[in-house]
């Protein structure tokens, strides 16, 4: 008689063990769902929303495809990088760190020393700004909630947020969150016309102010409210009220001592909204304190789960952690955490444009493509788009990179110097034409859905301003107003579908993050979506005769009536006025000897002796009477 294999004690029945795994599996993906939920987590609308119920919604619909298992591959490798960061802090908690300790102390003293509470900052940010221009075409769509995008979702209106969608969502995932959802094409010369009514009116508060994007700008109105004796509220209040009159749209803002504290305030009453921080330091510290680290710009999903690891879940936690922080996330984080722990922030505003630009790239996506001609026809367009953006930049690249994304969503880049710096389209095709060739022979097979050119190390093209130096002001071209209008154009060079209005990449280093405003010019020119360089608009200048002017005692040419640039231009006359009486001095004396050595003949002296000597390079000292003179023979 055989005997019935009966379960151990300790053991669970078969039922159980999937049971029990099954739990186990979706423990270690609960941060790959919070992951899934995207960079624009924080934005206005979502707040209401059950992001468990969207998480597992996303979670289940992009299961099994590549996006997936490259999310879940570098959601394991964050893990992996998380529990070194644990054990590097657990081995730092036994040792006596009152060095590290004190470090951050004198640190805090200096930043703290740099805050500057004496100007008035303001981010204005429009309200689902595509969406909204949409709605003007389409009033029907008022209260239905849609979006606008294709493949990714750019931007959607409230009433589809409060289903928890949101730029930068795959479209199929935002039908599964609202069935309902009405998917509208992009259509950017409305969106860049709406733009630049916007410009219009913020030039009259702040005219060098600085567009961060499409749909939001920095200003600083301190001079405005000196001038008009108003509070920076109403000015903001006025503002507000003055684009939604000319344009009927909405915007938000956020006013405060420095533009990273303006621009978490203008997400703080959104839609249609403003928030005032007071410029106090006491006020400043208190808001921070209870801020999610998240909630500031430059902390992205993984940095987010980094810092949470070690404790840091609000920006006031960060002061309890000083001491480890240099160590744990290096030197630049370090620095970083500091200011927002402080609440500090640049107070400079200025024209985008007059930044120091440090490459100049485009990328475009597309499905997934695989043969060679395709590839090479793709990057030979891509090589034309970038000589055209490099010509509008006037500048050459003095590095060469390739960028690549490939069907399984791992990005990959090379880059090479060349010989010269390159800025024509055969020129960069032929550097990077060698690059893709070896990454097809390194990957058999390879498909891509992502490509990009992107030059570095730039060198100016712009030619010298002859007429600045003689004191001549710049002559207008014929058709400067015309360029003007077609650099928003050109910029906003679309292909359908796009994923724009705040889809920020986020880096797996968060050093990358926190730089990548700053250094990022991989933005593609397809795919630009609004965040492209468009110069502010200017008041039209007062007729010349109206214009007050100050005529150079020096060259007697009218200058602008004001003290410092009149200094300065009379300074520059006198330098040409120096250089030219000492030029025509010269040529007066050169001339005179000229005609004296042709009026008499030349003697042969021990004067005109030693000046031909001189001239066949013989020495002109005099012999030293000392020495013996020797003859030979």
């Amino acid at each position: 008689m055989t005997l019935e294999a009966q379960p151990k004690p300790d053991e669970k029945p078969p039922a159980e063990n999937d049971e029990r795994d099954g739990k186990a599996t979706t423990a270690e993906h609960e941060s790959l769902k919070y992951s899934l939920l995207g960079p624009s987590l924080t934005k206005a609308g979502q707040d209401s929303v059950d992001q468990s119920k969207v998480s597992e919604i996303i979670y289940n619909a992009s299961k099994g495809s590549k996006f997936f298992n490259h999310e879940e591959a570098r959601d394991k490798s964050l893990t992996t990088r998380i529990e070194a960061i644990l054990a590097k802090k657990r081995r730092l908690e036994t040792l006596h760190l009152s060095r590290e300790l004190r470090a951050a102390d004198n640190l805090l003293d200096q930043l703290e020393h740099s805050r500057d509470l004496t100007q008035h900052i303001v981010h204005m940010d429009c309200d689902a700004f595509y969406a909204a221009v949409e709605q003007l075409d389409r009033p029907e769509l008022k209260d239905l909630p849609f979006a606008v995008g294709g493949g990714v979702l750019t931007t959607c209106n409230y009433a589809a947020r409060v289903f928890g969608c949101r730029s930068g969502m795959a479209g199929f995932v935002a039908k599964k969150l609202c069935p309902e959802l009405v998917l509208l094409p992009l259509n950017f010369d409305k969106y860049n016309a709406k733009a630049a009514e916007v410009r219009e009116v913020l030039a009259d508060y702040d005219p060098r102010f600085e567009s961060a994007s499409i749909d939001e700008a920095y200003l600083n109105i301190t001079e405005y409210c000196v001038e008009h004796d108003m509070e920076p509220a109403d000015v903001v209040s006025q503002m507000r009220q003055e684009i939604h009159q000319k344009t009927q749209i909405t915007v938000s803002a956020g006013i405060a001592a420095n533009a990273r504290l303006a621009k978490i305030c203008s997400n703080m009453n959104k839609p249609n909204g403003q928030f005032v921080l007071p410029r106090e330091r006491a006020a400043i510290m208190a808001f921070m304190r209870d801020l999610p680290c998240r909630k500031v710009n430059g902390v992205g999903r993984v940095l987010e789960r980094e810092l949470s690891s070690v404790g840091i879940k609000t920006c006031g936690d960060i002061y309890a952690q000083r001491q480890y922080l240099d160590q744990l996330f290096g030197q630049k984080t370090y620095e970083f955490l500091l200011r927002c722990y402080l609440g500090l922030g640049r107070t400079n505003v200025q024209p985008a444009e007059q930044y120091e630009r440090k490459s100049v790239g485009t990328e475009s996506t597309f499905r997934d493509m695989g043969d060679p001609v395709q590839l090479r026809e793709k990057l030979r367009r891509t090589a034309e788009e970038l000589e055209s953006d490099m010509r509008k930049a006037e500048c050459k690249g003095r590095t060469l990179c390739l960028k690549v994304k490939l069907h399984s969503f791992e990005v990959l880049t090379r880059q090479v110097v060349p010989l010269r710096a390159v800025n024509l389209a055969d020129d960069i095709y032929n550097y990077s034409l060698p690059m893709l060739a070896k990454l097809e022979q390194e990957i058999p097979g390879m498909k891509l859905r992502l490509m990009g050119l992107r030059c570095t190390h730039l060198v100016s093209t712009k030619k010298p301003d002859a007429r600045a130096f003689f004191g001549l002001r710049p002559r207008r071209s014929e058709d400067a107003g015309s360029a003007d209008e077609n650099t928003g154009a050109n910029s906003t060079r679309v292909s359908g579908g796009g994923e724009w209005e705040e889809l920020p990449q986020e880096q797996v280093n968060p050093e990358q993050d926190l730089e990548s405003k700053e250094n990022s010019g991989m933005a593609d020119s397809q795919n630009k979506h609004g965040k492209g360089i468009v110069p502010n608009p200017t008041k039209e200048q007062p007729a010349a005769a109206e214009e007050e002017l100050w005529d150079c005692p020096v060259c007697a040419r009218p200058q602008p009536a004001n003290e410092r640039q009149f200094n300065e231009h009379i300074d520059l006359c006198l330098s040409r006025q120096a250089i030219r009486d000492t030029v025509q001095q010269d040529a007066a004396v050169h001339q005179q000897q000229q005609q004296q050595q042709q009026q008499q003949p030349e003697k042969s002296t021990p004067e005109t002796k030693r000046a031909r000597e001189r001239k066949r390079g013989r020495p002109s000292t005099p012999a030293d009477p000392k020495q013996k003179k020797l003859c030979f023979g």
